[in-house]
Formats: C-alpha cells, sequence, structure tokens
C-alpha cells in the first residue's frame, strides 16, 4: 500500500470519497494524481538479468539497507561516506564526546541518552562507526568496500550535538577545515584516532578485510603523508 507523507494541505483540498492515484513509484518524493489513471507493472527476476559488460561499484551510505542492495547485480561498494554513519548512528561530536567530563550537565544528559549501552563516550563513538562499517563490510563480503573517512565542512560538524563549541565559523566551509587537513590538525588528531580504531576493529577483529579507507579533500603532497603516518600505529 503507497502512502505519502508531509504533503502540505493536500487533506484539506482532498474530499471524502474523492478517487486519486498514489504512486510512489517515482523516487523518492509521491505524488497523488486526480482521478484512477490506468498503470502497468513489470517485474523483472535477479536471477535471470544479463551480466553487465563492466563492472559497477555502488554508492551505499545506509548501512541499514546494505544487505537489500547486496542482493543486486555490483562488484562491491565504490564509495561508503562515513558522515552518514556519524549524523544517523551517533549525532554527537566526537570532541564533545572526548572531553565529556568538561561538558555541561544540561549537555551531559543528552550524550547519557543518547549513548545508552555503551560503557563510555569514546566506547560509544568507537563502537558505532564499528557497527556501521562492519555492517557494510559484511553485506559484500568478500567483494571491496571502499568506505570514505569523515568529511564533514565545519559548519556540519557544528550541527552535530556538541559541535558549535568546537567548531570555527567560515565563510567558504567547503575550502575550509576538512578532510585530510583536519585529520592532522592538533585540535581533530584523537578525533580522527576514533575512526582509525574503529577500522582497526572491522579489518583486524571481524576479519572484514575487504574494507579499504578513502582519504578525502587531500590538498598536498606533505598532507597526504602526514595522514599515512597517523594513520600507521593501528596499520
Amino acid at each position: 500500500i503507497p502512502a505519502v507523507v508531509g504533503c502540505g494541505d493536500a487533506t484539506e483540498r482532498m474530499k471524502d470519497g474523492e478517487k486519486v492515484t498514489v504512486s510512489c513509484a517515482e523516487g523518492d518524493t509521491g505524488y497523488v494524481y486526480a482521478d484512477m489513471l490506468d498503470f502497468s507493472v513489470k517485474s523483472s527476476s535477479v536471477d535471470t538479468m544479463p551480466e553487465l559488460p563492466l563492472k559497477v561499484m555502488m554508492n551505499v551510505g545506509n548501512p541499514d539497507r546494505a544487505f537489500d542492495f547486496a542482493c543486486l547485480p555490483n562488484e562491491g561498494v565504490g564509495l561508503a561516506r562515513l558522515e552518514f554513519i556519524i549524523n544517523r548512528m551517533i549525532g554527537v561530536h566526537p570532541r564533545a564526546l572526548l572531553e565529556f567530563d568538561d561538558q555541561d550537565a544540561a549537555l551531559q544528559n543528552d550524550i547519557r541518552e543518547m549513548m545508552k549501552g555503551f560503557d563510555s563516550p569514546r566506547e560509544f563513538y568507537v563502537g558505532r562507526l564499528t557497527e556501521g562499517i562492519a555492517t557494510l563490510g559484511a553485506a559484500f563480503y568478500p567483494k571491496r568496500v571502499i568506505v570514505r573517512l569523515s568529511d564533514f565542512k565545519s559548519n556540519e560538524y557544528a550541527n552535530l550535538v556538541g559541535g558549535e563549541r568546537y567548531e570555527p565559523h567560515e565563510e567558504n566551509p567547503m575550502l575550509g577545515f576538512r578532510g585530510a587537513g583536519r585529520y592532522v590538525a592538533e585540535s581533530f588528531r584523537d578525533c580522527f584516532a576514533l575512526e582509525c580504531e574503529a577500522v582497526k576493529r572491522v579489518r583486524n577483529d571481524m576479519g572484514l578485510t575487504n574494507v579499504e579507507i578513502m582519504i578525502p579533500f587531500v590538498r598536498t603532497v606533505d598532507q597526504a603523508k602526514a595522514v599515512i603516518e597517523e594513520l600507521a600505529p593501528g596499520a
């Protein structure tokens, strides 16, 4: 049964008994058409689909959909953004978690509510990252799953719980404090270490060695070398 939500004043404009056609077959946006429209249904079996002449890797951000997408013909995941996991499964700025004891009582209470079931703020962050990355890796194993480490812009990090306390205001965040440059900055280095710990658990402890990492927004060769040095202890 199709359902469309967030329709504005549609329920006021439509009258009881009025015939309409509700369609959820056109992407993320649902449509409500006047009258009863004719439609056709075309079904395809994945088992009978021909092999593609090229290898197609998927973009998958949501671990909850990973096993669904893995049922489709694919050659693995070419891009899995860590931001989706941080936004949906964590929602707290990593620095606010590392400095949990320094936060005011109201923020501490908010964070405690979000991290129920975890022993510490640090374990909450690493554990959730591990869970999300491992789900992606397991769904497509043994095919490659390339996980791009965090690439939030400063304004996006500021939107996380506690984030406004730690993020600068930038006129152009798109070219600002993000990606590889953030990883090696003193103010973020130990936050980046949490991401590295999660990847290490996924590969070394869980055996999902099909998970690989991508470093985003590398601006110079020296920056790339510095990130590699940060990664080395967990390698």
